[in-house]
């Protein structure tokens, strides 16, 4: 079973946007930074979302930090993932600890908000190669990776929230952006498994939720991009590594993902591939074209189980989320202090 995730246009739903939501098909939200404008607001648009449906649809958001940070005014400024691993040869327990702050306060302040998860944390290698992952990354090193990587997933498990690691198998060391064409990766499998799987290998033996695919063409390996490829999905992500959590396709609407034709043709590869949950964003005439095809109204595909483990989890019961205050306190200390240096 399968599903889709879906933008909005504004600060609140539309008419048509409430239909699209109720589709069956649809079982969650991504939101962007055009859908906030105050926490209040968000907090509604939120709760307007939730009450369409039972059980509820999901609420997503990229809330990386640094340049992907969808929230700003009202919430914590989060500094890049690179700042948080610039000086793990010098001060190892430091980064790690400030990993850990990183999550803390990222994964609090949606949880307050009623979103479920971020699409967090970052995976792939850092490099100079990648422009549009740079300071996205951790580092360069993936032991390095694994390791900040492992306290942040903790840390969001923690307080309530499941995590999505991206983008699989390793987005950092091409030059192209597949959003705007599709990038080729030359290297052999062994060089990609020495290298890139390592954080991926660590974090699902640790208990990573998700994984997000990447519109990557590696050319020795298969001839369809990553999120399109069933080895990637079935034999490396499922088999090789173990991993039984859920797996997202990024954005179809991303030239990387254009390989394929058809929105309905794109939908239908991913799924095939092994993908649970399919992300179509910004172009609202190729969600309908899906959501009416043949393909999005089967019986196979009402229900997700798997889905369901996205969900944010309350822990505490005398409190709304486990992390104390004081933690919090220090964390956003550790983070302003960071930005500052």
């Amino acid at each position: 079973m399968s599903s889709l995730f879906v933008d909005l246009e504004g600060t609140s739903l539309t008419p048509e946007e409430e239909g699209v939501l109720r589709h069956p098909f649809v079982s969650g939200v991504i939101l962007f930074s055009r859908n906030f404008e105050s926490r209040v607001q968000l907090e509604m648009l939120i709760k307007e979302i939730r009450m369409l449906r039972e059980p509820s649809l999901l609420v997503s958001v990229d809330q990386e930090g640094g340049r992907v940070q969808r929230f700003q005014d009202g919430f914590t400024k989060l500094p890049p993932l690179k700042s948080v691993g610039a000086e793990f040869e010098q001060q190892a327990e430091r980064c790690l600890e400030l990993s850990r702050s990183h999550a803390n306060v990222m994964a609090t302040e949606l949880l307050e908000m009623g979103v479920d998860f971020s699409f967090a944390p970052v995976l792939d290698l850092q490099s100079s190669f990648s422009t549009v992952i740079g300071d996205r990354a951790f580092h360069a090193n993936p032991n390095v990776v694994a390791l900040l990587a492992a306290e942040y997933v903790a840390n969001m498990k923690m307080c309530g929230m499941s995590s999505v690691g991206k983008h699989f198998p390793g987005h950092g060391l091409v030059v192209e952006d597949s959003h705007f064409e599709i990038p080729v990766d030359k290297r052999k499998i062994s060089e990609i498994l020495r290298r890139d799987i390592i954080p991926y290998d660590k974090l699902i033996k640790a208990g990573l939720s998700g994984v997000m695919m990447a519109h990557i063409l590696y050319t020795s390996i298969d001839n369809k991009v990553a999120g399109y490829s069933q080895f990637w999905i079935q034999e490396v992500l499922r088999k090789k590594l173990g991993f039984d959590g859920v797996v997202f396709s990024d954005d179809l609407n991303m030239a990387g993902a254009a390989a394929e034709g058809s929105y309905v043709d794109r939908v239908k590869f991913a799924i095939d591939a092994g993908c649970d949950c399919v992300l179509i964003c910004n172009n609202r005439e190729a969600v309908v074209e899906v959501l009416d095809s043949k393909f999005a109204n089967v019986d196979w595909l009402s229900g997700n189980e798997k889905i369901e483990r996205m969900r944010a989890k309350k822990l505490s019961i005398s409190r709304k989320y486990s992390v104390d205050d004081s933690v919090l306190v220090k964390a956003r200390a550790d983070l302003r202090d960071l930005i500052a240096s």
